[in-house]
């Protein structure tokens, strides 16, 4: 018999994460939702135990905070994996530009998720040996 998750887990081994989300989700937030199950997915594959994912959002990705604060299913979602140990970072230079303030118009960001800069925020990562994902 094949046992896909202690295989999954010898095959991968410890990971460290970037997935950037920079886009709008279109109607029902379809494209929010499909990013999402990737993670999801990814972490059914490796493990929580043995990852460590950082979402950066920055651009039109905001709309993803913005829309869960009225849409369960998003609400739920980005719950479930924060459950798991992934991170949320917002970008700071899109919550001046677009005029939005964290604590009113998103759903569960805090001030320890703001980097100065999405753009800057992925590089570091990625320096820091994260791998780049974009779903």
């Amino acid at each position: 018999m094949y046992h896909l998750a202690a295989e999954a887990g010898d095959r991968y081994g410890k990971q460290k994460v970037v997935y950037h989300i920079n886009y709008p989700g279109e109607a029902g937030d379809k494209k929010y939702l499909g990013a999402m199950r990737n993670i999801q997915n990814h972490i059914n594959a490796v493990g929580a135990d043995n990852m460590e994912i950082k979402v950066v959002i920055h651009g039109n990705g905001i709309g993803l905070l913005q829309n869960a604060k009225a849409n369960d299913k998003l609400q739920s979602t980005i719950a479930n994996l924060k459950s798991q140990n992934v991170a949320f970072n917002v970008c700071a230079n899109t919550l001046k530009g677009k005029k939005l303030s964290y604590e009113r118009d998103l759903y569960d960001v805090f001030e320890e998720d703001i980097v100065p800069s999405g753009v800057a925020e992925l590089s570091h990562l990625q320096q820091a040996g994260f791998t780049y994902i974009k779903p």
